[in-house]
């Protein structure tokens, strides 16, 4: 059985891994028009944070690890058509076009910074750096910039934001909602970091959307609505996309041009898997899915198509969008629904905040959570924590809470472990309504 996966970054090296272990026999082929593999998309950042020496080691696995298993790599093989009739991949490589047959087909191709509503943003000196060669661009030409506007206030956006602050940059953000990181938190919850970014000298430019871009020269001119911001350099830290140009028509596609699949990765074709970046996900339980480009889904999937290659055993239980990062001092993490897009949903919910002490020691960081859950089952939907101690693996409970249909109550009963150098009487995820709750209307 010959198995073809198009892509080798997280979601594409997960599937590679998995056939590998559970189809002994298979020639495994990946096809990655980079000329390497297994790039952190974030490898700049790590740079910039000192955690890395230089962006050659911003790799979470190497071409010699997957050719150990028996993984053919084909670099610098870009897919040119698909005919999913004939089962056949046209690629160039080198300057040559070559075709190659599969028996199941893996499409893991992952996704770009693009924007199609910001004339000129597809010029070379708009910074991007998800691949090597574009952080290794980005690089040189942020070293020589004193001042850098970043479009897009999401994760990627406020990270640079905070890194390139601490280098002594003018940073001027600009986000077209009234505060950042909105998938992820409510407003009042991201309230102090984002006044912590204010005090930090970030120009935060607020319910702005960019309409253009002129980086032909220097400065760079951002402009949108009536008004614009010039600086050195530019970062386009808008929604990632994907660029599905070599399918054929008979692989299905959602009105976002993102791959349609059922919950084992099948496309509308048989033979044919889709996973990671160019795919949509359903959210938690609910059947209706959405675009979530995170590296935890791009793995799941991964490893839910190899799975399901000879038949479908495994469904993919659906993501809960859970991240976390520190930035600007705070520690935060969110997974599951925010309030905010509750609204959209026909589900009733309430919710809690509260402020917990970490430890039982005196002067002991807190934590501000925000509980999300049904009005009236009380089961969990929704988690938001924030605090300047390490609080990040604790989202990972609250997401596993969610996962297994915890309610408020069953979250009072969980066992944790004591100490007082480490926990509180309570543990931070022992939902309590009786510790101090934070008013709404005090919160700044």
């Amino acid at each position: 059985m010959i198995v073809v996966i198009i892509g080798a970054s997280f979601a594409g090296v997960a599937a590679a891994l998995e056939v590998r272990k559970k189809q002994s026999n298979a020639e495994i082929i990946l096809l990655e028009k980079q000329p390497t593999l297994g790039y952190i998309p974030n490898g700049l950042h790590l740079y910039w944070e000192n955690k890395i020496a230089n962006l050659g080691a911003a790799y979470f696995i190497t071409k010699e690890q997957l050719e150990k298993q028996n993984i053919q790599c084909y670099l610098e093989a870009a897919v040119e058509k698909i005919d999913s009739i004939h089962r056949t991949i046209n690629y160039l490589q080198h300057g040559k076009e070559e075709t190659i047959s599969y028996d199941k087909l893996i499409i893991a191709t992952g996704s770009s910074q693009l924007s199609q509503k910001i004339s000129g943003s597809d010029g070379e000196n708009v910074l991007k750096y998800k691949r090597h060669h574009e952080a290794e661009d980005a690089l040189s030409k942020i070293d020589a910039s004193k001042s850098v506007t970043i479009i897009g206030g999401g994760q990627v956006g406020v990270e640079a934001a905070d890194l390139l602050s601490k280098q002594q940059k003018h940073v001027t953000l600009i986000e077209n909602m009234d505060y950042v990181l909105f998938k992820y938190f409510d407003k009042e919850m991201i309230q102090p970091l984002q006044q912590k970014m204010l005090e930090q000298g970030i120009d935060l430019r607020l319910n702005q959307t960019a309409s253009s871009i002129e980086a032909e020269d220097q400065p760079v001119t951002i402009r949108f609505g009536n008004e614009m911001v010039k600086s050195d350099a530019v970062i386009l830290g808008v929604n990632v996309r994907p660029d599905l140009h070599f399918l054929d028509e008979h692989i299905r596609l959602h009105m976002d041009q993102t791959i349609a699949v059922d919950r084992y990765m099948r496309t509308s074709v048989e033979d044919v898997f889709a996973v990671g970046d160019c795919i949509q996900l359903t959210f938690g339980e609910d059947d209706e899915t959405v675009y979530i480009p995170l590296v935890n889904n791009a793995v799941r999937t991964g490893i839910v198509a190899a799975a399901n290659l000879i038949q479908p055993k495994m469904v993919f239980k659906g993501s809960l969008r859970t991240i976390g990062t520190f930035i600007f001092g705070y520690y935060i993490a969110s997974t599951g629904i925010t309030e905010a897009e509750s609204l959209f949903t026909n589900q009733k919910v309430e919710t809690y905040r509260q402020e917990v002490l970490l430890t039982s020691l005196p002067n002991s960081a807190t934590v501000t959570i925000k509980w999300v859950y049904d009005a009236t089952s009380h089961t969990l939907l929704g988690a938001q924590m924030i605090s300047t101690s390490d609080i990040l693996e604790k989202i990972n409970t609250l997401a596993l809470a969610i996962q297994t249909k915890q309610t408020l109550e069953d979250l009072q009963q969980k066992d944790y472990f004591f100490h007082p150098s480490f926990t509180q009487m309570i543990s931070a995820t022992n939902f309590v309504s009786w510790p101090e709750v934070r008013d709404d209307g005090n919160e700044n």
